[in-house]
C-alpha cells in the first residue's frame, strides 16, 4: 500500500502545481476558466485519497502522530508531497 500512496503523493503534487501554476493563472490573467473545473476536480479526488491512505498507512505502518501530522499537512502545501516522498519514503 506504501507504492499505491506514493504514487497518489506523487499525482496529488503534480495536481496542486497544474491547478495553482497553469489553471489559476488562466482564469484571472487571461479570463479562461476552462482548466479550472477537470484540473481542480482531479486534485480534490487525489487530496481526498491521499489523506485516507494517510491515514490507512498510520495504523499499518505504526507511524508516530508527529509523522502523521507531518505526512498530511504535506498535502496542503503547494509540493508538500515531494517532500514526504523524499524524505519520509524513501525506504518504503
Amino acid at each position: 500500500m506504501i507504492k499505491i500512496f506514493k504514487i497518489i503523493g506523487i499525482l496529488e503534487g503534480i495536481s496542486a502545481i497544474l491547478l495553482f501554476f497553469i489553471a489559476v493563472p488562466m482564469k484571472y490573467v487571461f479570463a479562461n476558466p476552462i482548466l479550472i473545473r477537470p484540473v481542480g476536480m482531479a486534485h480534490g479526488i487525489l487530496f481526498t485519497i491521499y489523506m485516507l491512505l494517510a491515514i490507512m498507512l498510520k495504523f499499518e505502518q505504526n507511524w508516530s502522530f508527529k509523522k502523521f501530522v507531518i505526512i498530511a499537512i504535506a498535502a496542503i502545501v503547494p509540493l508538500g508531497t515531494f517532500y514526504v516522498d523524499k524524505k519520509y519514503l524513501k525506504d518504503a
